[in-house]
């Protein structure tokens, strides 16, 4: 009979103590209230949900939010996302009650909407198709993974350039696309007929040197065509001509070419005159 009684006082103990069974839960949540509610506004109507206490609405976090916690206000994600921990920080640098995370998206990587739009993952891509269908403009869907494809588009034009022969001149393009463009130079003339000729660069021309590199920023590339020394038949237009697997585009820049002697000349003429 001894361990029988010591066994008894045991359990009726462990009821008594905070935090311990559903009991515990319950009585921490306490008798619902709704009129002490707070009014929520959540960025979805999808977002709205009941708290820990299934008592005042809620909103569940999205990409980057807080998640987690201790206290009976901890934050949950939203479907298709998971609650990773912070890294350790210091009490005083953090802003976060103990025990909370950060909300990340099961699917890792950027998609591509059928708004024609790069997303940074198919949780961001969910949350502005919530967004648009409650504007009136439609849900959007995923068409693929990665980064949507287009076009080349050319977002620095070459120049116009004039200088004297036996110079060093370049005219520079740069261009963004989606996959990365390549670039190509052409100096176009014009036949005694009116056609435009083109003759790709840099030929068998021992002055001029074609350079291309990636950047400055991703999926963009830079393109120079660079003439060391200038004469005078280097004068005239060039286009830097960029493509890809989903299109083309180019545009042109021209150099003038006024010859040294000239300028030389003028000069003199200039002193004289002077004199």
């Amino acid at each position: 009979m001894q361990p029988f009684l010591i066994i008894i006082p045991l359990c009726l103990g462990l009821q008594q103590i905070p935090g311990v069974g559903a009991a515990a839960t319950a009585s921490a949540c306490g008798p619902c209230d709704r009129d002490i509610c707070r009014s929520v506004t959540c960025a979805a109507p999808e977002l709205l949900t009941r708290d820990e206490c299934d008592c005042c609405d809620s909103c569940l976090s999205v990409e980057g939010e807080p998640c987690g916690g201790r206290d009976e206000g901890r934050a949950r994600c939203a479907p298709g996302m998971v609650c990773v921990s912070r890294p350790s920080m210091g009490r005083e640098s953090s802003s976060y009650s103990d025990g909370t995370g950060a909300c990340l998206c099961e699917e890792d990587g950027a998609v591509c909407g059928s708004d024609g739009k790069t997303h940074s993952s198919a949780c961001a891509l969910r949350l502005h198709s919530w967004k648009m269908l409650h504007a009136g403009k439609g849900s959007i869907h995923k068409v693929h993974d990665g980064e949507c494809k287009y076009a080349p588009v050319i977002v620095v034009s070459p120049k116009k350039i004039h200088n004297a022969t036996g110079a060093q001149v370049y005219l520079s393009c740069e261009v963004k696309a989606v996959p990365t463009p390549s670039i190509t130079w052409r100096k176009v003339t014009e036949s005694p007929k009116g056609t435009k000729l083109f003759e790709e660069l840099p030929g068998d021309r021992v002055n001029v040197a074609v350079q291309v590199r990636g950047g400055p920023s991703r999926h963009e590339i830079t393109g120079w065509v660079l003439i060391n020394p200038l004469m005078k038949e280097d004068e005239g237009t060039y286009q830097c001509h960029a493509t890809n697997m989903v299109g083309e585009t180019y545009a042109d820049g021209t150099i003038r070419v006024t010859e040294h002697s000239k300028i030389k000349k003028n000069n003199h003429m200039s002193s004289e005159s002077k004199a």
